[in-house]
């Protein structure tokens, strides 16, 4: 078997190795349900909110995955 070494595959993609469930808490921590619904105006943020509704949604969904990436990128670079 051959033993990947994920450091240097990706050295400079800040979201690899975090896993989008991970990206969710975060934002919703840092922003709330709310906020983050004003920010990235999708139904999953905005309609009985959930992790689990929202990681289905955005899995599915590749142009809402982007947003929510991109605005975890724009709030860890502070």
């Amino acid at each position: 078997m051959i033993s990947k070494n994920t450091d240097k595959e990706q050295p400079n993609n800040p979201l690899h190795g975090v896993k989008l469930a991970e990206i969710i808490q975060y934002l919703v921590v840092t922003y709330g349900w709310e906020e983050l619904g004003i920010r990235i105006k999708i139904n999953c943020f905005n309609n009985n909110p959930t992790i689990k509704s929202s990681l289905k949604f955005l899995r599915k969904t590749p142009w809402a995955r982007t947003k929510v990436e991109n605005l975890y990128l724009k709030s860890i670079e502070k």
